[in-house]
């Protein structure tokens, strides 16, 4: 209409013809309707699949579902290439791989909807998962790393909200023993904590041990599990402070510091598997109060009709 070329035209093109074929009186941007690309409203469509003279351009176009099993059989062979290299690293005496294993910890697989949009077809439930089976199967080989690049296509990043938190390094006090401290809450209790290095697992909480402070055991266990965690148990000493709030409250505002102090003595991969297993997530809940004319938050009470 406007002398453009349809599969050229841009968004920047849109805006332009919705402002020659609209002038109106309106200079306000919020008041111009608004169109979008047609890409984004109307779902991609295959290209042809036969020919003038009616023979299929692909060899599994008789499946049904061409591109999905063609993306079958390329892992697979992807899946051979790397069995072959172990096998020739075998027969050389190489039984350890030379290279480092493939480093997944920061994405997942696509989800069936996004397959279904790489490949342009409908994918059942058994189909997706048949892929993603061969997929594990793929990045648990040693030599996986050698098609790392075939492996990511498959895999959506994870967004981590520590990427931009900034952990402090680590202290050394006068005898050169590294520390690190954490601040938590849970409830109305805050906790303050400083994790030791070169320890031996001792535990003290406002000046009192771990087991005269804290007579129950979830307790107890719910302190030490960043430490258990992290493989790390008994490798330090802790000192903390902690006020307000029940022994439940305290306990998992300890946790939460503790788990906050480790970071500054571990590698970013353990950092990300504590926060993926929610040792670095705050815990909002707390008790529901009280409502006028009930007898406590929820429970109501009881009628009588006389």
């Amino acid at each position: 209409m406007m002398g453009e070329d349809p599969e050229n035209f841009t968004q920047a093109d849109i805006d332009r013809a919705i402002r020659y074929l609209l002038p109106s009186g309106l200079f306000d941007k919020q008041a111009r309707p608004i169109m979008k690309h047609p890409s984004e409203i109307f779902p991609p469509q295959k290209e042809t699949q036969v020919d003038a003279e009616g023979r299929p351009f692909h060899y599994l176009f008789y499946t049904g579902k061409p591109n999905f099993f063609s993306l079958m059989h390329d892992a697979y062979a992807k899946l051979l290439e790397i069995q072959a290299i172990e096998d020739k690293m075998l027969a050389k005496g190489i039984y350890k791989p030379d290279i480092e294993p493939l480093f997944l910890k920061r994405s997942l697989w696509l989800s069936r909807e996004d397959l279904v949009k790489m490949v342009i077809e409908d994918v059942t439930d058994h189909d997706y998962n048949r892929l993603i089976r061969l997929l594990e199967r793929i990045i648990q080989q040693p030599y996986a790393k050698h098609i790392e690049e075939f492996v990511l296509q498959f895999r959506r990043d994870i967004m981590a909200a520590g990427s931009k938190e900034v952990i402090e390094p680590l202290k050394y006090d006068d005898n050169g023993i590294a520390f690190s401290e954490g601040t938590g809450k849970r409830k109305t209790a805050m906790a303050t904590v400083t994790v030791r290095d070169r320890g031996t697992g001792k535990v003290f909480i406002n000046g009192k041990g771990l087991l005269d402070y804290f007579k129950n055991i979830q307790d107890r266990e719910q302190i030490m599990f960043p430490f258990q965690f992290v493989g790390k148990l008994g490798d330090f000493d802790m000192e903390c402070t902690v006020e307000g709030g029940g022994s439940s409250g305290q306990a998992g505002a300890i946790r939460l510091a503790t788990s906050y102090a480790l970071r500054s003595f571990l590698p970013e991969e353990q950092i990300e598997q504590m926060r993926q297993a929610g040792l670095l997530t705050k815990d909002p809940r707390v008790v529901e109060r009280q409502k006028p004319g009930q007898k406590g938050a929820r429970k109501k009470f009881t009628w009588k009709k006389r």
